[in-house]
C-alpha cells in the first residue's frame, strides 16, 4: 500500500529532481514550518497565504528522495547534540503547527507512505474549545469582525470562525503518536495571539509582551508576566500529557516569537526545545533554539531547497548594504496624541517612500537638543516617560514601513532626577588643586567604572527591552566617550574596569583600558536589553564613532574610541562621517576620500561600517545641506565600496533633506544596489 501511495504521489507530483541541488552543510539540519494541507490551494492567490496543496507537499517529499535529502526526527537531533550518531546528509526537520484536521487526513498518510518523521506543534487552547464545544473566551479578540460573535465550539482562525471539522481529534492525536513517526510539541494553550501592547492600541505577540492594562494603564510586572507565560505552558503541557501519554519537550512559539527569558521559563516546565521562525533555517544541533522556514504561498521544491543554497552561500556575518535613516522622536512626540500619530504618519508614508533597511529612533528625550536623556520614550524605574510613544512608533515602522528599528540609546548621558545622584556617579577629573570634580564638557556622563552606575543603565536597557521587545538592534549614542584627563573616579574603592591591576597614575587608566572598559560597560546593558528582546529578528549591536578617531588613531587617547576595538564588539560601526561637524578645512569631498581610506587601512574594508552622513550643518545658523550634496557623497561613497550609509538629522514633518535627491543616494533600490 506505501508504495501504491508514493506512486500515486510521484505522478501528481510531476517531475521534481535537479540537476545540480543544494545541499545542507554537513552536521546542521534544516527546519521547515508548514500549516494546513488542502487539495484545492491555489498558489499566490489562495485565501489562506500559510496553506499548501496536496500535490506541491508531495513534490517536495519526492524531491527530497529523489536528491538524497534526509528527514530526521527531534530525537535525532538531540542525540547528534549530545554526541551520539550525527545527522545524515542533507538532514530536514518537517514541522506542522496548529493541530489542524488536515495533519491526519492528508499529512500523515504521506509520512507514513515515505517513511519520514515529523513534528506537530498543538495549540490546545484551540482544541479544547473546539472538543469541548465552548465559546473561547480569547476568540473575539483576534476574530476579525467584533460585532459578530464566534458560535460556540469555534475558535478565530486566520480570521474566520473554525470549528470541531477543522482541528485533529484525540483519537487521531494517539494514533498518529503510536505510529512512531509524529511527535507532538506545544504551540503554547492560549499565546497564539495578540495582546494590547501600548496605550495606541497595538496588539503585539503574547508570549514576548508585557500587558497592558487599559483600565489601569499600568503593564504587567515581571512576574505576572512570567508567571502568565509559565501557567499557559504548563497547561498546554499537561493537555498534550493526558492525550499521548507524553510530556512534550518542545516548544514551538507563535508567530515565532520569543526570548531568552520565556525559553528560560519553557526549559524549566519541561521544554528546553525552542522553535522560532525567522533568520537562516539551517540549523546546528548546539544551537540555543532553532528557527524554521515559514512555508508560504505553496512554493515549488526548488524554492524551498534554494533556502539552503542561500544560507550556505552566505558567510556568518557576510557583508550586506545597510542604509539607514536616523530619526529624532522628539519630531514625533506632540502633547496632543492625536497630533503625535498624525506626525508619525508623516514618518511612515516617508521611509516607505525612501525604501531603506533601517531606522535608529530616538528612545530618549532630548528636548533641549543637548544630547543628554532628560527623559525616556519608555517606562522606567530610574527617569521619568515624556510619553509612552517608543514602543508604537518602531512597531508601526516594523510592520508598516517594513524596516528594521534600532533603539538609539545613550550609554552615560542620563540626567538623573537625583541630583546627588547624579553628582556622586558623574565622570571625573581632577582640578588644579587634584580634586575629582564633575566633567560638564558636551555631556554629563555617569562614569562607567562604578557598579553603581552599571546597574541603573542596565536597568533602563532592560526597562527598554521590555516596552519594546520588537525591536531588531540598538544603536549607542555617540555620548559612550572619555577624554584623556577623565575618569577619576577609577581611583575609588569601588571602581570595577577590565584588567583592574593595571597601576594608576594621577588616577588615569591607558587609553586602551578605558576604550575596553566602555565596551565592557555597554556589552553588561546591552545583554540586559537583549534579555527580553525577539530572537527571531536577528538582533544587531551598532556604535557611533567619532571620525576624527579613525583619521588620527592617536585620537584614542581623547575619546577612548577605537575603531578594530569596535569591530571586535559591535555588529556594526557607525562612523559619524560629518566633515563640518569634524572641523575640517578640506572641502568635503576630499574629507570623505581621507576618512574611507583610513577605515579601509585599519578594517581592511568596509564591512560592518556605517558612513553616518550630517544633512545638518550646525555651524552657524544651523542650515540644512542640500539633498544633492547629500547625494552626492554616499554617491561618492558607494564608488569606493562603502556598502553601510546612513544620515542624521531628518525633519520628515518639513521634507528636510529633500526626499527625491536623498532617496536617489540612499535607496538599496537605487544606484547601484538593487534588492
Amino acid at each position: 500500500m506505501r508504495h501504491l501511495v508514493v506512486l500515486i504521489a510521484s505522478l501528481l507530483a510531476g517531475g521534481a529532481a535537479l540537476a545540480s541541488p543544494p545541499a545542507v552543510p554537513d552536521g546542521q539540519f534544516m527546519a521547515v514550518c508548514y500549516h494546513d494541507v488542502r487539495d484545492d490551494v491555489v498558489g499566490g492567490r489562495d485565501a489562506d497565504p500559510y496553506a499548501v496543496s496536496t500535490r506541491r507537499l508531495v513534490a517536495w517529499f519526492d524531491w527530497m528522495r529523489a536528491n538524497d535529502w534526509q528527514p530526521v526526527s527531534l530525537q535525532q537531533i538531540v542525540d547528534a547534540r549530545e554526541g551520539g550518531r550525527p545527522l545524515p546528509e542533507n538532514a530536514v526537520l518537517l514541522t506542522f503547527d496548529d493541530g489542524l484536521a488536515s495533519l491526519y487526513s492528508h499529512v500523515f498518510p504521506l509520512l507514513q507512505a515515505y517513511d519520514y518523521p515529523a513534528l506537530f506543534a498543538l495549540q490546545t487552547g484551540w482544541l479544547e474549545t473546539v472538543w469541548a464545544g465552548d465559546t473561547a473566551d480569547y476568540a473575539s479578540e483576534t476574530f476579525a469582525d467584533a460585532d459578530e460573535p464566534l458560535p460556540p465550539g469555534t475558535v478565530a482562525y486566520n480570521d474566520r470562525p473554525l470549528g470541531a471539522d477543522g482541528f485533529l481529534t484525540p483519537g487521531q492525536v494517539r494514533e498518529m503518536q503510536a505510529s512512531g513517526l509524529i511527535e507532538f510539541a506545544s504551540h503554547s494553550h492560549d499565546l497564539h495571539r495578540g495582546v494590547l501592547a501600548n496605550p495606541q492600541g497595538n496588539e503585539q505577540p503574547a508570549a514576548i509582551t508585557r500587558r497592558l492594562d487599559p483600565e489601569t494603564g499600568e503593564y504587567e510586572s515581571d512576574a505576572a508576566f512570567r508567571q502568565r507565560i509559565r501557567d499557559d505552558l504548563r497547561q498546554s503541557r499537561d493537555a498534550i500529557e493526558s492525550i499521548t501519554g507524553r510530556s512534550p519537550r518542545a516548544i514551538v512559539w507563535p508567530y515565532g516569537a520569543h526570548s531568552r527569558e520565556v525559553d528560560a521559563i519553557a526549559a524549566e516546565v519541561g521544554m528546553p526545545w525552542s522553535f522560532s521562525l525567522g533568520g537562516t533555517p539551517i540549523n546546528h544541533p548546539g544551537a540555543a533554539g532553532f528557527s524554521r522556514l515559514l512555508i508560504t504561498d505553496d512554493p515549488p521544491p526548488v524554492a524551498i531547497a534554494g533556502e539552503a543554497r542561500a544560507a550556505d552561500d552566505q558567510p556568518v556575518n557576510a557583508p550586506s548594504p545597510q542604509r539607514a535613516v536616523h530619526v529624532d522622536l522628539d519630531y514625533i512626540y506632540d502633547p496632543d496624541p492625536d497630533q503625535a500619530n498624525a506626525n508619525l504618519g508623516v514618518l511612515l508614508d516617508r521611509i516607505k517612500a525612501m525604501q531603506v533597511k533601517s531606522v535608529y529612533l530616538q528612545a530618549f528625550a532630548d528636548p533641549d537638543g543637548d544630547g543628554n536623556a532628560d527623559a525616556l520614550y519608555f517606562p522606567s524605574r530610574h527617569l521619568p516617560m515624556r510619553a509612552d510613544l517608543f514602543n508604537r512608533a518602531a512597531w508601526q515602522l516594523r510592520t508598516r514601513a517594513g524596516v528594521r528599528v534600532y533603539a538609539w540609546m545613550p550609554l552615560l548621558a542620563f540626567d538623573l532626577p537625583d541630583t546627588e545622584q547624579k553628582q556622586r556617579l558623574s565622570v571625573t577629573h581632577l582640578d588644579a588643586e587634584g580634586h575629582a570634580v564633575p566633567s560638564t564638557r558636551d555631556y554629563r556622563r555617569m562614569s562607567p567604572f562604578l557598579p553603581e552606575s552599571a546597574e541603573i543603565v542596565g536597568d533602563i536597557y532592560a526597562d527598554l527591552g521590555r516596552a519594546a521587545s520588537g525591536i531588531a538592534g540598538v544603536l549607542i549614542h555617540d555620548d559612550a566617550y572619555l577624554a584623556e584627563d577623565e575618569d577619576a573616579s577609577a581611583c575609588r574603592p569601588e571602581a570595577r574596569w577590565p584588567g583592574r591591576d593595571e597601576s594608576l597614575a594621577d588616577c588615569r587608566l591607558s587609553p586602551e583600558a578605558k576604550t575596553r572598559a566602555l565596551i565592557d560597560f555597554g556589552r553588561v546593558a546591552i545583554e540586559r536589553l537583549e534579555y527580553h528582546v525577539d530572537l527571531s529578528n536577528d538582533f544587531r549591536t551598532a556604535r557611533n564613532l567619532y571620525a576624527r578617531v579613525v583619521l588620527d588613531p592617536g585620537a584614542e587617547a581623547r575619546f577612548a574610541q577605537s575603531l578594530p576595538a569596535f569591530l571586535d564588539a559591535y555588529d556594526e560601526v557607525a562612523i559619524m562621517a560629518m566633515p563640518w561637524l569634524d572641523g575640517t578645512e578640506l572641502p568635503a569631498d576630499v574629507w570623505l576620500d581621507e576618512l574611507a581610506d583610513a577605515v579601509e587601512a585599519q578594517a581592511g574594508g568596509f564591512d560592518g561600517v556605517v558612513f553616518e552622513l550630517q544633512a545638518r550643518d550646525w555651524r552657524g545658523e544651523g542650515r540644512w545641506i542640500e539633498a544633492e550634496t547629500l547625494r552626492d557623497w554616499m554617491e561618492q561613497l558607494v564608488r569606493r565600496g562603502v556598502l553601510g550609509l546612513a544620515y542624521y538629522p531628518d525633519d520628515f514633518l518639513n521634507d528636510r533633506p529633500r526626499l527625491g535627491p536623498t532617496r536617489e543616494g540612499l535607496s538599496l533600490n537605487a544606484f547601484p544596489h538593487r534588492r
